[in-house]
């Protein structure tokens, strides 16, 4: 079935269908262009949203920067952004493939259904001007006719008038027959005419227009085609980015299991724990005997008057919770760390920063006796770090032990770095020289002596460094981690001498005595060690060689169990099933702890 034979005397309603086609295929270019405006204001307002909460500002050096929960947050402001891209990539397909298109299909389909119409207007006038002629022929037919026969009858009656002479009915004859043939002829016309209208008319109404109309419903069924297309692709391009999509919301859930509570819990400890010991108890002082508080049995050699002091102060307990203080800064104690506990209850712990007699002098010097009218006004009048920042110091000794030794690791690490630095640079200064010496043609080797002498000069001041951070790191107390650090650095040098796992030269050179007795007591303590219960294990993923003092050898692939975890230095101890135990880098293993 089609128009042209169905709805062949229904032209006025085949225009207004294909018009309405039209009008709606412009709506839905409209709505998809709403659509893609709604997509990209929301990409845009996803984007704005995760650049307001992202925490970029926060690095792993600050004190969040290294939670689970944290980096799991910035993984879901980083996802989020990536499906605001994915909205906008959907926005930008819907206006290339549907918008555009379809504006441009329009365009060709406007101008081809009026070519059609124009068709059947010519058509229709055509045909109208055919029907013209025939009215006209008719009308003269049907006028000639009347005037022949009124002719014809006067003549007649001429011829039958006995008083008319000869002449005058010959003329009403002769009047007659002209018309009767003009009459002949308009007939003759008409029907001409009538059979070139009737002609016209089938052609029109059975080929013609019946044309028109079916290629006037070709048109209409590609646009509804066409519009269909459209509606599989408005669903097709949010198809083309569910996976996508599927892999952000995949990664948020992801950082919602990566979040790692105990973690979390075990990097505020070591970012925040002070290693100070717990106070110990309060002594009587009997101030009814006339006599300040009995002095210990050793204490350094402490003055009375220094022991005097640290009775006053003892009673100054490092109270976790306490109130700002209303004490003048001249009252203030020097740094942060309360007095150690005398020796009755044992000797002063190494991770107290200074021996007592350094801070009774200290205290003698700087601190003014306060009037403390009554046991709450003492409460009230606890030092807070937050009023008095701490004096930073290149040794670390403003931090809390614990945290003094974690700085001054890292800042043996990149003392380090920077020593292995200059060393490769001397030594390729060294074999640049030989070339040059061998070959003088390709330079002058005299040229490049002030290079290797400020190199030279840098790796001794860089060593004075390291000397110097380690024999902090020894006061400190933290003495066992130093061979760990030192045993993977400069070990691979041709032109210059190797090191030692504590940073001494290997030449034979003789360290200092106090450097000596710290290693020696370190050593000890190491060979005297019970073997600790293992925490986990690791799997080799390069060779390593352990040439060093203190580490172990390992090839990849190797299993060997976790006996201390890595402190922040890089370096992790193990234990092989033989007993063998020693240190390996971090980075060149894969570890799985003990739940």
């Amino acid at each position: 079935m089609d128009w042209g034979t169905e709805l062949w005397d229904r032209c006025d309603v085949i225009e207004k269908h294909t018009h309405s086609g039209i009008e709606l295929v412009e709506k839905y270019v409209k709505f998809v262009k709403e659509r893609t405006e709604i997509e990209q204001n929301y990409a845009k307002q996803l984007r704005n949203l995760s650049k307001k909460f992202n925490l970029k500002r926060i690095g792993k050096d600050e004190p969040d920067g290294r939670l689970t929960s944290y980096q799991s947050f910035m993984d879901i402001l980083n996802e989020m952004n990536d499906y605001a891209g994915q909205r906008e990539l959907v926005a930008e397909n819907m206006l290339m493939n549907i918008c555009a298109d379809l504006t441009k299909y329009l365009q060709e389909l406007k101008q081809e259904r009026k070519s059609y119409l124009m068709e059947a207007k010519k058509a229709q006038q055509a045909l109208e001007s055919t029907n013209k002629q025939l009215e006209t022929s008719k009308k003269r037919f049907e006028r000639e006719w009347r005037e022949a026969e009124r002719a014809a009858q006067s003549a007649e009656k001429t011829d039958q008038d006995i008083n008319a002479t000869k002449a005058d009915v010959e003329k009403a004859k002769q009047q007659a027959h002209m018309r009767a043939h003009t009459a002949e002829e308009c007939k003759n016309d008409y029907a001409a005419q009538l059979q070139k209208f009737n002609k016209e008319q089938k052609q029109f109404y059975f080929t013609d227009m019946p044309l028109i109309f079916n290629k006037m419903q070709e048109l209409d069924e590609r646009r509804m085609r066409k519009l269909a297309q459209g509606y599989i692709l408005f669903s097709d391009t949010e198809k083309q980015v569910m996976p996508i999509i599927g892999k952000c919301l995949d990664g948020i859930t992801k950082a919602g299991t990566n979040v790692n509570e105990k973690n979390d819990t075990l990097v505020v400890i070591e970012q925040n724990k002070s290693g100070f010991e717990r106070p110990s108890d309060a002594e009587f002082e009997d101030y009814s005997q006339g006599i300040n508080r009995a002095s210990s049995d050793s204490s350094l050699g402490t003055p009375k008057a220094s022991i005097d002091l640290l009775g006053k102060n003892r009673g100054k307990n490092f109270w976790l919770f306490s109130k700002k203080s209303k004490l003048s800064p001249s009252t203030l104690p020097p740094f942060l760390t309360p007095p150690a506990p005398s020796p009755v209850n044992g000797p002063p712990s190494p991770k107290f920063g200074r021996d007592p007699l350094s801070y009774c002098l200290k205290e003698i010097n700087k601190t003014v006796k306060p009037r403390i009218s009554s046991f709450r006004t003492l409460r009230r009048s606890r030092f807070t770090p937050q009023r008095i920042p701490p004096a930073v110091t290149e040794d670390f000794t403003h931090l809390p032990p614990e945290q003094r030794r974690k700085k001054l690791h890292e800042k043996l690490e990149e003392t380090g770095r920077k020593l292995q630095k200059e060393i490769d640079q001397s030594e390729a200064l060294g074999k640049m020289k030989s070339v040059y010496e061998k070959n003088p043609d390709l330079g002058d080797a005299a040229s490049l002596a002030p290079q290797i002498n400020q190199t030279n000069l840098n790796i001794e001041r860089l060593r004075g460094e390291q000397n110097k951070y380690e024999t902090w790191l020894a006061d400190a107390g933290g003495r066992g981690d130093t061979p760990r650090y030192k045993s993977h650095s400069f070990n691979n040098s041709d032109t210059h001498e190797p090191l030692s796992p504590d940073g001494a030269h290997s030449d034979g050179s003789t360290p200092d005595a106090a450097s000596h007795a710290i290693y020696a007591e370190f050593d000890d303590d190491f060979e005297d060690e019970e073997l600790a219960a293992p925490i986990g294990n690791c799997t080799a993923m390069y060779n390593f060689p352990g040439a060093s003092e203190g580490t172990i050898a390992m090839q990849e692939g190797e299993v060997l169990a976790v006996v201390e975890e890595d402190k922040g230095d890089g370096w992790t101890r193990v234990r092989r099933s033989n007993g063998d135990e020693g240190y390996i880098p971090t980075s060149y293993v894969s570890i799985s702890l003990h739940k």
